[in-house]
């Protein structure tokens, strides 16, 4: 369990000036360039822990304009400040929520990690880490940012969607987007991302996930108790039918944490570490990235 004082506030800075500004405001600096590698300017994230204020529960990340709008009708706070300023990447931003529902557990750390040797340690260690590479579409370092919570937490349900009508009920449900698209590099009409929400009651926990690319797969699956995402993870693209499944029950760990890995190193790095690592490229058939899904 995460001791401390939970976080209340989140700011980007990108330039020196701002660092001291935002450091003379008693905001704590992480020290963890998110553009590394990139060039563009030097950006570090900032969070502040105020007595009496409503504590940060859910991060969010949006790198295109169509991801906005369900963030702004739920509620989120944007930090209107490019994460990668003066580089040539997506124009990727971060929001924030303040919530008090059952699937809102407080936010009492923060992490960055710049290398695939990084993660699998923290995420052995009850971190999660947060969909969106920092990095997106330049040529830098993979970055990722980690959340430590108030509680251990679980994941309780796991969701996919194919476009971006439903953003705002899905976040009014408790759920986290994993801002990573599925069908990334596919040339596919949709955008496909998996959303989890989260509880403290390992009682309601996924025991186990798997992915079948084949009819024959997908039987076998359902023959062992999983249950199916409906929602074709290929959707839109010319490659196979690629479906997540799930379990609730018949294992005996819960999953705390899942992650979408998009590059060799991270794949390489995690099944070393003896993480659940799911051997099926969700992008299967065509000619999108390769990307596969661990789990803890």
């Amino acid at each position: 369990m995460a001791s401390g004082q939970p976080i209340t506030k989140l700011k980007i800075s990108t330039c020196k000036d701002e660092e001291d500004n935002l450091r003379a405001q008693g905001y704590h600096l992480i020290n963890v360039n998110l553009n590394e590698g990139a060039g563009g300017n030097r950006v570090l994230l900032c969070y502040k822990k105020e007595c009496g204020n409503r504590p940060v529960t859910r991060i969010e990340f949006s790198f295109t304009d169509k991801m906005k709008s369900g963030l702004v009708d739920a509620g989120y706070e944007v930090v209107n400040r490019d994460l990668n300023a003066g580089a040539a990447g997506d124009f990727i931003f971060l929001w924030f929520f303040c919530g008090s529902t059952e699937y809102d557990i407080p936010i009492v750390d923060l992490a960055v990690t710049i290398d695939a040797t990084e993660e699998p340690a923290l995420l052995k260690g009850g971190w999660e880490r947060l969909g969106c590479d920092l990095n997106r579409n330049v040529r830098g370092n993979f970055i990722y940012l980690w959340v430590k919570r108030e509680k251990t937490s679980y994941i309780q349900e796991i969701a996919a969607t194919v476009d971006f009508t439903s953003d705002k009920h899905m976040f009014e449900l408790g759920y986290t987007r994993v801002c990573e698209d599925t069908n990334r590099g596919a040339g596919g009409k949709h955008n496909v991302f998996l959303w989890y929400c989260r509880t403290t009651d390992n009682k309601k926990a996924l025991t186990d996930l798997n992915i079948s690319t084949s009819h024959q797969e997908e039987s076998k699956l359902q023959d062992e108790g999983y249950k199916k995402l409906s929602v074709d993870l290929n959707t839109g693209t010319d490659g196979k039918f690629v479906f997540l499944w799930y379990k609730k029950e018949g294992c005996e760990s819960q999953i705390q944490a899942m992650v979408l890995l998009i590059y060799s190193k991270a794949w390489i790095e995690y099944q070393n570490a003896d993480i659940n690592f799911i051997k099926k490229n969700l992008n299967e058939g065509n000619n999108g990235w390769e990307i596969y899904m661990a789990y803890k």
